[in-house]
């Protein structure tokens, strides 16, 4: 059985190794998961993964949001299997092409498709030239993402903790879901770059597997007491 902690993402937005690190030993006990984004593995590249599974038992999210053609994700997708990486995101943009249960027969990661980034409002919807009836019900335009992840292979996604139960309605629970955007109870202040915010009750509750929590927990005074009491919300909706 899951504990509560288990349910936390952590993301090491942090510049060098050795911040990174730092958070990776101290959190350790207190996650479920630490996220490596694109800032982080440019800089440090893939020694980076190495040392996390090193000084943790938690998992490993590589966050590169991969977008390219076919040929480009098979390799790329191998290569982080490769590297040990226990989930990895790609654009949903691809459609088929993206083949990622091929890319990644043999290894244990998970492809996740990202949807729509929770810093995204209905306005960018449109600027970016979706139709006005995905724009305006950016739960439609969720859906549609997710149903072309699933049927390219992905095993699950990435989106804003207001869809994710529409999601897990019709894919079923099985279909991992990773939610950004998670503001704790204790954390939210007015004025946040987050459009599209839940708290983590409201996450779990709505069906979400993982909660990408950044912000709230490196912010704090206390980051284990952060994770403590973001635990508690989790629990309390378990």
């Amino acid at each position: 059985m899951r504990l509560p902690s288990d349910y936390i993402v952590f993301p090491l937005d942090v510049t060098d190794r050795d911040e990174a690190m730092r958070y990776v030993t101290m959190l350790r006990e207190s996650v479920g998961v630490f996220k490596v984004g694109l800032e982080l593995f440019i800089k440090e590249g893939p020694p980076m993964l190495s040392a996390i599974r090193d000084e943790s038992r938690a998992g490993i999210f590589l966050d590169l949001k991969l977008h390219d053609i076919p040929e480009t994700m098979r390799r790329a997708l191998r290569s982080a299997g490769s590297l040990g990486a226990d989930f990895v995101t790609v654009h949903c943009e691809q459609g088929q092409g993206m083949l990622t249960d091929e890319a990644v027969k043999g290894s244990k990661t998970k492809i996740l498709g990202v949807t729509v980034l929770t810093s995204l409002n209905t306005g960018h919807i449109i600027e970016l030239g979706y139709r006005d009836d995905l724009a305006k019900d950016l739960r439609k335009l969720v859906l549609k993402k997710a149903f072309i992840a699933r049927d390219a292979g992905c095993h699950g996604i990435v989106c804003s903790g207001r869809e994710v139960g529409w999601v897990k309605k019709e894919l079923g629970r099985d279909f991992l879901a990773f939610t950004p955007g998670i503001r704790p109870k204790w954390s939210i202040v007015a004025g946040d770059d987050q459009q599209r915010i839940v708290t983590p009750y409201q996450a779990v509750r709505n069906g979400a597997d993982y909660l990408v929590i950044g912000r709230p927990i490196r912010d704090s005074k206390d980051p284990k007491e952060a994770c403590a009491m973001t635990a508690e919300e989790i629990a309390s909706a378990l």
